[in-house]
């Protein structure tokens, strides 16, 4: 993953300064006094000298992934990914400093005109990622000792330049199981009240159920569905993937009713809990 979002700056800069046939080499390497003793044309160079996560941006809850389609029997759940921040340290090379002070300005306008990676630089894992790939450049609570840097590399010092990049890295599997088509929420006295737990056979116990489904029409999920519980007068509208929710139900035997806007009203016989099947109405 770290080596495609070398490749993504690498192709940013190539277009954005431009760069035309190799004059200039971009390289991700470690400067040390050897390597850049070898080089033989101007040169940017982008050091990656620390990562570490974003514990800001943690969020580590479960998301559901959206599914195209009409009918939903399989849902989808995987947690959201790490948000990583990737440190690097940005230094230009040229015969005379005149030439490394102006590639070194040409980096910093390219890279302040794109403080998120657009998609079209993109390669390999940094393409569809969660969320868009965040940079900064030229940061003031960055290399603020670049004197023990250069040191550490026993090269001499130069101007040097933070870049902090954060991507997104998924190390989560998806988890994949039935929708959850009827839930029951109990209330009543707590037996222990450290422990939330309900006291079995009171007469303050009791069980609420809530049902939820789709409503569809030649396969397609419909949005701004009217969807009621008859006897209950109980009501919801569909969302944009066509489902709806209703709650509050005791066991026993209902009407569902969809309205559309135009057309006929569709209905639907129901016991609550259903196990043997579900709570689709197909217009």
């Amino acid at each position: 993953m770290l080596a495609d979002l070398d490749e993504s700056i690498k192709k940013l800069l190539l277009a954005e300064i431009p760069i035309k046939n190799g004059e200039i080499d971009v390289k991700f390497d470690q400067p040390k006094r050897e390597w850049s003793a070898k080089l033989a044309k101007p040169t940017i160079n982008f050091f990656l000298y620390d990562v570490r996560e974003n514990v800001v941006l943690r969020q580590h809850q479960w998301e559901t992934i959206k599914q195209n389609g009409a009918h939903i029997d399989v849902a989808r759940l995987k947690r959201t990914p790490f948000r990583v921040d990737c440190y690097y340290m940005i230094t230009t090379w040229a015969a005379e400093p005149d030439d490394e002070h102006r590639l070194l300005s040409r980096v910093l306008m390219a890279l302040f005109r794109n403080p998120i990676l657009e998609d079209t630089f993109l390669v390999g894992d940094m393409q569809g990622q969660a969320f868009e790939i965040q940079g900064r450049v030229a940061s003031h609570d960055k290399l603020t000792n670049p004197a023990e840097v250069w040191s550490a590399l026993d090269n001499e010092m130069r101007p040097s330049i933070s870049y902090l990049v954060t991507v997104a890295m998924d190390p989560w599997q998806e988890i994949t199981g039935p929708p959850v088509r009827t839930f029951t929420m109990r209330t009543g006295l707590a037996s222990d009240p450290r422990q939330g737990a309900l006291e079995p056979g009171t007469s303050a116990a009791a069980e609420a159920l809530y049902i939820g489904g789709y409503v569809l029409q030649k396969g397609q999920p419909q949005p701004g569905i009217r969807v009621e519980i008859r006897e209950r007068g109980l009501v919801d509208m569909t969302d944009k993937d066509g489902r709806y929710r209703l709650g509050g139900l005791l066991d026993g035997n209902y009407t569902l009713v969809a309205t559309p806007e135009t057309g006929k009203a569709k209905e639907l016989k129901i016991t609550v809990p259903n196990t043997k099947g579900n709570y689709d109405i197909e217009l």
